[in-house]
């Protein structure tokens, strides 16, 4: 499922799109290849959104965001 289902049309530019995809996509297969628990895609797109509000747009720090992990020291850039 991608993050644009999530979406409503127009909201954010194309390179904002592609860093959240990205970021969607590599949080989901973490957390599947990791065998945790299911975290449901509305939560981890929902959490994407609301950095890329704030405006972030570094598809490392959105896959943190997502995560609820803080970006290591080399990932603040």
């Amino acid at each position: 499922m991608p993050i644009h289902s999530f979406l409503q049309p127009g909201v954010f530019d194309p390179e904002a799109l592609a860093a959240m995809s990205e970021a969607f996509e590599s949080a989901c297969s973490e957390l599947d290849e990791a065998r945790q628990p299911k975290v449901a895609p509305e939560v981890i797109a929902g959490r994407i959104i609301a950095a890329a509000r704030a405006g972030e747009r570094d598809p490392v720090r959105l896959r943190a965001a997502a995560l609820g992990e803080r970006p290591s020291e080399g990932d603040q850039g």
